[in-house]
């Protein structure tokens, strides 16, 4: 999911609580001012940002994180705070579905999602924090077994493949014995880890496929 898609835009909050844009970003702009110039936290709330009006200019905006709601939420009590709250967790649910329409989450992926979100809206109360501990340990030991099966991304698989030129690069000057160690070190990373392709390695054992790289000998050079 990127930026645009897991924030929403201080034009969409503008609607959502009856306000001119501009007046939100008054809002905004205050509560940074109150966080403090040098707090360093203020992008996990706030995100600067433009857009561009009717009149095809460019204009500023902020992207709001989730947190970025709950906290501008602070500034409205009663029934207007709760309808802003019940507005801005349906559109993140909303954007959460679209991107579950693109990439399918697994059984257990799904279940951290619906437990992350329980334990988050769960009130502050004796009772109720009882409950949200549970809560926690259980996505604790599901989030565990979700990582164990979490593979390489995109970018890591091609860590694991410049480490593999470099290493054939390394050991072998002739262009025409390059082809084969590749294959080789290829086959004997499978075999290694267990998997049909280098791509198919366990996340977790990322720096693990790197030391045996970096370590690999070839059987024979011919």
């Amino acid at each position: 999911m990127n930026q645009l898609q897991n924030n929403i835009n201080s034009l969409e909050i503008a609607e959502m609580v009856g306000r001119r844009h501009d007046q939100v970003l008054r809002d905004i702009n205050t509560i940074i001012l109150h966080l403090g110039s040098d707090h360093k936290s203020v992008g996990t709330y706030f995100i600067e940002s433009e857009y561009t009006d009717t009149q095809g200019k460019k204009r500023p905006c902020y992207l709001l994180t989730k947190k970025g709601c709950e906290l501008y939420g602070t500034r409205m009590t009663g029934e207007k705070g709760t309808q802003f709250a019940v507005k801005y967790i349906e559109r993140f649910n909303e954007m959460e579905q679209e991107v579950q329409k693109v990439v399918p989450l697994s059984k257990d992926q799904a279940l951290v999602t619906v437990l992350r979100t329980t334990a988050d809206l769960v009130e502050d109360t004796q009772a109720i924090r009882q409950e949200q501990h549970e809560i926690r340990k259980e996505l604790s030991m599901i989030n565990e077994k979700v990582e164990e099966q979490i593979t390489l991304t995109s970018g890591e698989q091609r860590a694991v493949q410049k480490e593999v030129a470099i290493k054939v690069y390394e050991i072998e000057n002739d262009t025409t014995i390059r082809p084969k160690l590749f294959r080789e070190l290829h086959r004997e990373i499978k075999d290694r880890f267990a998997v049909a392709s280098y791509k198919d390695v366990r996340r977790q054992e990322l720096q693990t496929v790197i030391n045996y790289i970096r370590s690999w000998v070839p059987r024979k050079v011919s």
